[in-house]
């Protein structure tokens, strides 16, 4: 069973800075942690070993403007 759940939100830089270095706070210090999607808590256990992957996006277009994008995923089986 696949459960996703998704959330899209503007913030400023530092507030995105802020939910990134509590996530890698968390990596460093727990064996499980919550993670608040909209109004869902979901608790995660990651593992030791965790695959991370970068996607960056350079879109160039004349009328709409330029754009960029990054995502980051870590993936990993719990144990």
């Amino acid at each position: 069973m696949v459960q996703r759940t998704t959330s899209a939100e503007t913030l400023d830089r530092d507030a995105v800075a802020a939910r990134l270095e509590g996530i890698a706070a968390s990596l460093r210090s727990d064996d499980e942690f919550t993670v608040r999607v909209e109004n869902k808590d979901i608790t995660l256990r990651p593992t030791d070993s965790i695959t991370f992957e970068v996607d960056v996006v350079e879109k160039q277009a004349v009328f709409r403007g330029d754009r960029e994008t990054i995502k980051l995923e870590l993936d990993w089986r719990p144990e």
